[in-house]
């Protein structure tokens, strides 16, 4: 698996002051993504709806609202 393209633009494009460390969204060469975010999985677990649940592997993250609104017109329709 390797990654492919960055979704939406770069952290330098949305202010970060040295382009890194920034929240991100990747695609995959499997056409999944992935994403780097704040690690958010104690404190946001417990607020998961009923329906939602996440397997011991998987961490909730928090990907700041600018980085998926500028990345929505290069996420794919299908």
């Amino acid at each position: 698996m390797k990654i492919v393209r960055r979704i939406g633009v770069p952290p330098s494009a949305r202010g970060s002051a040295s382009g890194a460390n920034c929240p991100d969204l990747f695609e995959l060469s499997d056409g999944n993504f992935a994403v780097i975010g704040t690690e958010a999985t104690a404190a946001l677990e417990r607020e998961l709806p009923a329906d939602a649940s996440r397997a011991e592997y998987e961490r909730i993250v928090i990907v700041s609202r600018e980085t998926l609104i500028r990345a929505k017109a290069d996420i794919p329709d299908a």
